[in-house]
């Protein structure tokens, strides 16, 4: 089960549905846990900038940030708690790359929306390690999912 807090917050008129985003969730976050909430939020880039630069000191817009939620050790071993916390994904950003790397705008959303939802489940890709590991799960959700693999050609 998924409970999902879509917001809207951009003025860019191509960004998926909300039950777009629900279906692709359907489809990856139960492989994680049976039951998740999350907040997706769509914004536009200066919104995404002032993000980028309250939280991780750059300064400029990002396809994707990921909040995971802080819940205390002590709460989720004594029970389940389907929390994950929230995204931020640059609408602007994120369509503007899907025509610069030549991929469909449904492949390209998915991709940054798994990609998130992977980093509120705890994955990263700052080690060349972890980066391999996160591709490769990325890779095997995206073709369940019925799309193509998001790093040919990069």
């Amino acid at each position: 089960m998924i409970k999902l807090d879509y917001q809207n917050a951009s003025t860019e008129q191509q960004i998926p549905s909300e039950k777009q985003c629900f279906d692709w969730l359907q489809q990856l976050l139960p492989e994680f846990q049976a039951i998740s909430e999350l907040t997706i939020r769509i914004v536009d880039e200066e919104e995404s900038q002032a993000l980028n630069h309250q939280y991780r000191g750059k300064e400029k817009p990002t396809n994707v940030l990921s909040f995971p939620s802080e819940v205390p050790a002590y709460i989720t071993e004594e029970m389940e708690f389907p929390l994950l916390g929230d995204l931020v994904i640059c609408a602007q950003v994120v369509n503007r790359e899907s025509v610069e790397q030549n991929k469909t705008f449904d492949a390209h959303w998915a991709h940054m929306l798994l990609h998130g939802c992977l980093h509120l489940l705890g994955y990263d890709h700052i080690e060349d390690e972890e980066a391999q590991e996160m591709e490769a799960l990325e890779i095997e959700i995206l073709q369940k999912m019925g799309f193509p693999n998001p790093y040919n050609d990069q």
